[in-house]
């Protein structure tokens, strides 16, 4: 848990199974810097919507498609989306934001929403504000048992929790030596993923000292690296929301942007990020396999990952996968169907494409011959890793999926009853 937070769980009464289902993240010495990245599907769940109109009145509005501005506190909600459910259920979670600033004392502007669930259903507010009230402040936790329950309060279909956390030095503020900062985060969703954003909630905290803008810009590269090159099977939900909260309690320097600081903060925040994409799609709805594709030899970074997202959110490869199927030619046609942001093909020349599965080769611009039956044995192990090198250039990038399984199928169709 980074200084300056603390969090705990409770069990509302949302969830039919009796767990816990409602999860609050608050700061313990004032507003933090927060930024937030969202779906972006169309229809937008009512704590997507809250959250921008406080993010915007807290700071200066979207950036790069990353709002940004101050909170001290975070509510999230499990069994209920809160989503299609008109101004009755914009009113709700208003109820849900005021209940939490009320016991913390706060502009209702400084807290923040996030609901996961079946759509299309009404959240139980005089359930979770009676949960508010005896879970804030005295139950809340400043220790990792905080973080922990938090995370298992926010999960749906996800068999288990999903956590990751660093330590790393920083410079201390006034110029005398270094001090730890910590970055930590938890994340649900491994159904209704797929790419800007994939279906999750996850919150990541840290107690280094950032300026909302800077933060901003750091969640926005992060995400493009990490939750935006998962998939499980091509839904973007209404729901999707990635929170970053910086408090400042770590006794950092303020980190300035483009310095070396920056850069380590960064490949902090990403490293947490990466750590939760690949749990979830480990952890995908049906799945057995964790299906890693990896590129390199792209005409740039970002032609890398769309070609990396192309081939692991293939429903053909996944089903291969699935099977233990060494079928080649199904990455081969899913690699050629990459799109840019624009909708426009990447460059890509087939007789320069090479194609390692499981760390076999099996294709270099033309079929190479390989032990089929030793392969399959090697496509059992949990992780299945898939190689591409292009051969054009020096962009790389990667992506994380799962297999495509009946279990899918079966737990999807009867999700609502």
């Amino acid at each position: 848990m980074p200084r300056g937070f603390q969090a705990g769980a409770w069990t509302c009464g949302i969830k039919a199974s009796g767990r816990s289902d409602l999860a609050v993240v608050t700061t313990t010495a004032g507003p933090a810097a927060a930024a937030a990245a969202f779906t972006s599907n169309l229809v937008q769940a009512a704590p997507v919507r809250l959250s921008r109109t406080h993010l915007a009145a807290t700071g200066a509005g979207d950036t790069a498609g990353v709002a940004t501005g101050r909170a001290s506190g975070i509510v999230v909600t499990s069994g209920c989306a809160n989503a299609a459910t008109g101004p009755a259920g914009d009113a709700d979670q208003a109820q849900v934001a005021a209940a939490l600033a009320t016991v913390l004392g706060r502009p209702v502007a400084e807290i923040l929403c996030a609901s996961t669930g079946l759509i299309g259903t009404r959240l139980p507010v005089p359930l979770v504000q009676t949960g508010i009230a005896a879970l804030v402040p005295d139950a809340l936790r400043a220790d990792d048992a905080g973080l922990a329950a938090a995370a298992e309060a926010i999960l749906t279909t996800d068999s288990r929790s999903k956590t990751a956390g660093l330590a790393l030095d920083l410079p201390a503020a006034g110029g005398r030596g270094s001090v730890t900062v910590t970055v930590s985060g938890f994340a649900k969703g491994v159904g209704m993923i797929h790419p800007r954003l994939a279906t999750m909630i996850a919150v990541v905290l840290t107690d280094a000292t950032v300026a909302p803008a800077l933060l901003g810009r750091l969640l926005q590269a992060t995400v493009s690296l990490t939750f935006n090159q998962l998939t499980v099977d091509g839904d973007t939900s209404t729901n999707d929301t990635v929170f970053l909260l910086a408090s400042g309690a770590a006794g950092a320097a303020p980190v300035a942007g483009g310095s070396a600081a920056a850069r380590r903060l960064r490949a902090a925040i990403t490293a947490v990020c990466r750590s939760l994409a690949r749990q979830q799609a480990a952890d995908g709805e049906g799945a057995a396999t964790l299906l890693t594709v990896r590129v390199r030899g792209a005409a740039s970074d970002a032609e890398a990952r769309a070609v990396a997202r192309a081939v692991v959110g293939s429903s053909l490869v996944k089903a291969a996968v699935h099977g233990r199927d060494p079928n080649w030619g199904r990455i081969v046609s899913a690699a050629g169907n990459a799109r840019r942001a624009d909708g426009s093909a990447v460059r890509l020349r087939v007789e320069r494409l090479a194609v390692t599965l499981c760390g076999t080769r099996v294709f270099a611009g033309e079929p190479l011959a390989f032990d089929a039956a030793t392969l399959r044995r090697r496509m059992s192990a949990p992780e299945v890793l898939v190689d591409l090198d292009l051969g054009l250039g020096g962009g790389s990038g990667e992506a994380w999926g799962c297999d495509l399984s009946e279990t899918y199928v079966r737990e999807n169709a009867e999700y609502s009853t």
